[in-house]
């Protein structure tokens, strides 16, 4: 099911995100994973491009194991960098073939070991082209759905790190919507107010699609310097650090932090009738567990039936 059709049937969308594994032990603990946040009902998942572009086969792998031996409706990342348009296109087919519904269009990272590439060489160096590529691939009815690819795309709240000039940034992202984009989902924040603040400049701008808001729960130091590596600009309130400062050398009293820090953002957003909610689970399920948990419910159709009050 495209994810427009999902969001016109419920006011509220809920999703994981999973990364490729890269070894057999690896794979063993994502599906125990995904057996487990299966139980919580999601609208769908969707599985990333591998870190800095590379690990494009293990991400198809990973996408048809899900699809054809899970209930969960998997969304596979899609990047412009290092790719000619007839690698897009076989992509595209292969994906069309086996009944996948949608496609995350980015304009990706370079690969760790091709950072001399020329990125004038590829085929789509925006990801505002790739969308009118796969847009164009839609019509051509090469796919069995007669509305093809629905696709998603990236927002971010705090700033894109390669664009200062935010009054930019949002005419860009304005183009991947008047391209052909379905729905936005929004890289990680710590502060709803940022997220509140790009929800309504997208409406200045005649930015109308669902924006889906994305969550990553803080679960130990390392993972907190991990995030400012990946989500570069990203921003950590005071409040936030203060809190994760107290815990001191307490793995488990991070973890909580960061556990009660993301309740209180989903509770927040789902206060003020956010579109969805999209958890970057890092392939662990503990974290997202505890916030529906916490939130009183037992999955995604509790969650969003209801207002948390």
């Amino acid at each position: 099911m495209q994810i427009q059709d999902i969001l016109a049937k419920h006011r509220m969308t809920f999703s994981f995100e999973f990364f490729p594994p890269q070894s057999l032990a690896a794979v063993g603990r994502l599906f125990a994973t995904i057996r487990r946040l299966e139980q919580l009902k999601p609208s769908f998942v969707s599985v990333t491009y591998g870190a800095g572009g590379s690990t494009r086969l293990l991400t198809h792998d990973l996408v048809m194991r899900i699809h054809t031996s899970t209930e969960l409706d998997p969304v596979p990342h899609l990047t412009c960098v290092c790719h000619t348009e007839s690698e897009i296109l076989q992509i595209l087919q292969r994906y069309a073939s086996v009944g996948i519904s949608n496609i995350v269009a980015l304009g990706g990272d370079l690969p760790r070991d091709h950072s001399a590439h020329d990125r004038t060489t590829d085929a789509f160096c925006h990801a505002a082209d790739l969308v009118r590529f796969i847009q164009k691939f839609n019509v051509s009815g090469a796919h069995p759905h007669a509305q093809g690819f629905g696709i998603g795309v990236a927002g971010f709240p705090e700033g894109h790190p390669a664009t200062p000039n935010r009054l930019v940034e949002i005419d860009y992202l304005k183009a991947k919507v008047d391209a052909g984009a379905d729905y936005i989902c929004t890289q990680l924040f710590f502060d709803n107010r940022d997220f509140y603040d790009f929800r309504d400049r997208c409406e200045v701008a005649g930015i109308r699609v669902p924006i889906i808001a994305g969550i990553m729960p803080i679960t130990s130091k390392g993972n907190l310097m991990r995030i400012a590596e990946l989500a570069a600009g990203s921003r950590f309130p005071a409040g936030l650090l203060k809190s994760v400062a107290r815990a001191g050398d307490n793995p488990e009293a991070i973890k909580r932090v960061g556990i009660q820090w993301g309740t209180e953002q989903c509770r927040d957003l789902l206060d003020h009738q956010v579109r969805g909610i999209h958890f970057y689970t890092l392939n662990q399920s503990d974290a997202t567990v505890q916030i529906y948990r916490h939130l009183g419910v037992s999955d995604s159709l509790a969650l969003g039936s209801r207002d948390i009050m």
